[in-house]
């Protein structure tokens, strides 16, 4: 069985100029730190509104 024709000069010199300026610089934007922050809803307040959330 044959698996069709199989060219190995297009195998060759595949050589691709790139220019790596345009990549995405994954880290550009780290942070460390910590979040906080105080509300006066109690916690089941806080649970009903994830529940209508989930619900949309």
């Amino acid at each position: 069985m044959g698996f069709g024709s199989y060219d190995e000069s297009e195998q060759q010199d595949q050589n691709v100029d790139t220019d790596d300026s345009d990549g995405v610089a994954v880290h550009e934007n780290d942070h460390d730190g910590d979040v906080s922050f105080e509300t006066d809803a109690s916690t089941s307040d806080l649970v009903d509104k994830l529940g209508e959330m989930k619900d949309d």
